[in-house]
């Protein structure tokens, strides 16, 4: 014999569920940003502007265009990173050797290369108009040669990842639309099980506060219970991807996962309470021959 359905059973497990898979697609596109902005961060510090110097300097001349350059604002300053290293001619040479698998010295006599600095350039000034001036102020110091960075590589990364970042802010909004009118039906559905309840509710003479009270709360609670759900499942994801893909921990923000977590906490119970708002309001308004 089928099991009867109690006067007043809600779907409290179905809706979850819809929360959960909702916010989770939601988090998971969050992840997604805030790991390719480490991404470009990490590419943008590692962007080098090379300072040749003379050949006639001496050690004392290339320490003081050091300290010199170590004052500029471009610099970068982080605690992790050497912002500045000096690169003599043989060891330039070695690398050049190294990369082409050609000695120079054996058909030219001697190294042609000069002594240099390699300078990390801050995040601000990764633009192509702002190198160009930072080239421009370098070659103005006594004892620089030549001031040589990739050209047009800061505009085209610039493109890229605005690219890619509308592409992900589309996506997420995308998914946000559809997933609301998606959980909205969930709970616009569970409410249309209750109608009868609720009227005999407002036949007894019970307040529209008083009859919402208990299923908004209901909505908080299964927001806040998918959000939890959801926040579980991308960080067990993230710690699984972290253990399994080389090098993708030096892009954990673990700060910003934080927030991102509890965003996704407080969207749930946001979309919660209000699609259980919503779909209240429309049954306490309705006649009684449309509940039928």
């Amino acid at each position: 014999m089928p099991k009867k359905k109690k006067i007043g059973s809600y779907p409290n497990a179905m809706i979850v569920m819809s929360l959960t898979a909702a916010l989770f697609l939601i988090g998971f596109c969050g992840l997604l940003v805030i790991q390719s902005k480490k991404l470009v961060s990490i590419i943008r510090q590692n962007i080098e502007v090379r300072i040749f110097l003379d050949k006639q300097l001496t050690k004392a001349g290339e320490d003081s265009i050091l300290n010199v350059v170590k004052v500029k604002p471009f610099v970068l300053n982080a605690p992790d990173v050497k912002p500045i290293v000096y690169v003599s001619k043989e060891e330039a040479a070695k690398e050049f050797i190294e990369g082409t698998k050609e000695d120079f010295a054996t058909f030219l006599g001697e190294n042609p290369l000069r002594n240099s600095l390699r300078v990390k350039i801050h995040e601000d000034y990764f633009e192509e108009a702002k190198l160009s001036q930072i080239k421009k102020d370098l070659e103005k110091i006594g004892g620089v040669y030549e001031v040589v960075y990739q050209e047009d590589l800061a505009d085209n990364i610039n493109r890229n990842v605005t690219k890619i970042y509308v592409v992900l802010a589309s996506f997420a909004l995308i998914m946000l639309i559809i997933i609301v009118l998606l959980v909205n039906n969930t709970i616009k559905l569970a409410i249309y099980s209750q109608r009868f309840l609720i009227r005999s509710m407002q036949l007894v003479g019970a307040t529209n506060g008083f009859i919402q009270r208990p299923y908004v709360v209901r909505g908080a609670v299964q927001g806040l219970v998918g959000g939890v759900l959801a926040g579980l499942m991308l960080i067990g994801l993230q710690q699984v991807a972290v253990r399994n893909v080389e090098g993708l921990a030096m892009l954990q923000e673990y700060d910003k996962i934080v927030i991102l977590v509890a965003v996704v906490l407080s969207l749930g119970v946001l979309i919660g309470v209000s699609s259980t708002y919503q779909s209240l309001a429309r049954y306490l308004r309705m006649a009684l021959d449309d509940l039928y």
